[in-house]
């Protein structure tokens, strides 16, 4: 019996958010609300879960991180989001602005939603393993991983993304628990807590590689098909 609720709580949110046009936001989270009230179910609104969390990190002291960032980077964009990318951590861009991706890096990336996947920056969420910089861009240190990852995964749960995107060796490793290759995790679904996950590589590394943009729009492209969303090819 709860297998048929999901499954129906499901299908009517993916037909709110795929087929009802003119609702606004207010309009789309009261529907929402009402049904699943009908079906017994309720959710908080994730805007508001996205406060929350924001308010327990705090001005987080919990790691070194903190002693030399200048800002630190929460995450960004719709609470409602079908997507959702998860990078490693800041850089000194966007340590200085305190908003995730608004670097080189952040540019190549929001090409890749808005050129290749023909959706607003807005209509996503960026968020990264950990909020604060580590020091001349090293990778975050296990015990730093472990610390932020929790706040990382209540805006995973606040916000259900239908997929989510892992940019990167350390993003997918710290949300998929495993220490493979990124080589071989892109490319191919994962499970993360019932979510999709798609790993591909990170926009710092094809600022770098350049012939890998071939692979990562591959990866975009099964994220796009898995979302319904329409592909262009490129010419």
């Amino acid at each position: 019996m709860m297998e048929v609720i999901e499954s129906a709580r499901s299908h009517l949110e993916y037909q709110l958010e795929m087929g009802l046009e003119g609702l606004d936001r207010r309009e789309l989270e009261r529907a929402r609300s009402a049904a699943r009230e009908r079906m017994g179910r309720t959710r908080e609104n994730p805007a508001e879960s996205l406060r929350r969390i924001k308010s327990e990190l705090g001005d987080c002291r919990r790691c070194p991180l903190h002693k030399k960032r200048t800002n630190l980077v929460f995450g960004e964009g719709d609470p409602y989001a079908r997507v959702m990318f998860v990078g490693e951590g800041p850089g000194a861009d966007e340590d200085a602005q305190g908003l995730p991706f608004v670097g080189k890096a952040g540019k190549l990336l929001t090409d890749v939603i808005e050129k290749g996947m023909r959706l607003e920056r807005a209509e996503v969420y960026i968020a990264n393993v950990v909020k604060c910089r580590p020091p001349n861009n090293r990778d975050p240190e296990p015990e730093e991983m472990a610390t932020c990852l929790p706040f990382l995964k209540k805006q995973i749960e606040a916000i259900k993304p239908r997929a989510i995107v892992a940019l990167g060796r350390v993003a997918a490793h710290a949300l998929l628990e495993t220490e493979a290759p990124i080589s071989r995790l892109r490319g191919n679904w994962h499970d993360l807590d019932g979510l999709k996950v798609m790993p591909t590589y990170h926009p710092s590394y094809l600022l770098r590689n350049p012939a890998a943009k071939r692979e990562t729009w591959a990866d975009i492209k099964k994220v796009m098909e898995y979302l319904g969303l329409p592909i262009e090819e490129k010419k």
